[in-house]
């Protein structure tokens, strides 16, 4: 990132960067400076719901900044929200870096502090089956999860009630910029 002619390294989650405009456009990014004696390192963020889940994160014994990075770059915010609030330590351990032992602190001490941390504007995560059998066929298609993931949140916000089929070509225009 450069800031009126000095560069700096930010750390951000694959949401953030999904976000971020063309090379060399204007951006603003909330930042979370991480001290430690051995190291000072910035991670940015879009929206103050991110960074403030972020924060959270890494309040969790054995979470540090980096695997919250790694977190928030497997599992869109709202969703991520609602596998601690629903306990789904499935979805938890699906994000790399996340085993069980740890998908089991998040879930008993962030259970009961996230909620309201997203503004109602951030979009819930769709429910159900069809959301994960979509991500399922893009996954096996090359498309990596975050990726998937995008596509399909998009796909479904845009229109969730039609056929599978339809979804899933909806998916691949979106993912392929057409």
């Amino acid at each position: 990132m450069d800031v009126v002619g000095v560069g700096y390294r930010v750390a951000i989650p694959l949401s953030t960067f999904y976000r971020l405009g063309e090379e060399g456009a204007e951006v603003s990014l909330r930042i979370h400076t991480h001290v430690r004696e051995d190291t000072l390192a910035l991670y940015g963020f879009l929206s103050a719901g991110e960074q403030a889940l972020f924060e959270r994160l890494i309040s969790v014994a054995g979470v540090g900044p980096k695997l919250a990075v790694n977190i928030l770059s497997g599992i869109e915010a709202p969703e991520l929200l609602a596998a601690l609030r629903g306990s789904d330590l499935a979805r938890l351990t699906r994000i790399p870096g996340v085993g069980k032992k740890t998908a089991e602190r998040l879930v008993v001490e962030l259970k009961d502090q996230v909620a309201g941390l997203l503004p109602a504007t951030e979009p819930a995560p769709a429910e159900g089956g069809a959301r994960e059998d979509l991500v399922s066929a893009l996954l096996h298609l090359g498309y990596s999860r975050p990726e998937a993931e995008r596509g399909v949140d998009k796909t479904l916000r845009e229109g969730g009630d039609a056929r599978f089929e339809d979804l899933l070509r909806r998916a691949l225009r979106i993912l392929s910029g057409r």
